[in-house]
């Protein structure tokens, strides 16, 4: 589908427009993005300016989950790339997995690991 993959990971400050915190570091997060083998070049998203991200990286094509097909703020930047040559590719969204569900699960072992640390459980007692 490409000739040459640039993946974009958002920054930690970004996540947070949404009043999200990142369960992953983006260090982290990037140096894994970085190591997957398809990957050609990984670069940081400050913000959201998928048209000012094209005059820097001058690419024909953007990929996008399906989850975001046809909402407003997708299809002006649909119709923003389109005017640069640039197509935009909603890949299926994927069901069954959550990442909502999946950072709630990992917060709660952090917290039980805090607690842990801190004495305030132990394997064989309830507190």
């Amino acid at each position: 589908m490409c000739d040459f993959l640039i993946v974009g990971v958002t920054t930690d400050k970004l996540v947070s427009y949404k009043h999200k915190q990142s369960v992953i570091p983006f260090k982290e997060r990037f140096e894994i993005v970085q190591n997957s083998i398809h990957v050609d070049m990984v670069v940081p998203q400050y913000d959201m300016d998928k048209v000012g991200a094209h005059k820097k990286l001058k690419f024909d094509k953007m990929f996008v989950g399906d989850d975001w097909y046809g909402t407003k703020k997708w299809e002006k930047i649909e119709k923003d790339l389109s005017k640069c040559g640039v197509q935009v590719v909603y890949f299926p969204y994927t069901e069954g997995t959550s990442s909502t569900l999946i950072n709630s699960i990992l917060e709660e072992k952090r917290d039980d690991l805090k607690n842990k640390k801190k004495g305030f459980l132990c394997d064989n007692c309830e507190n």
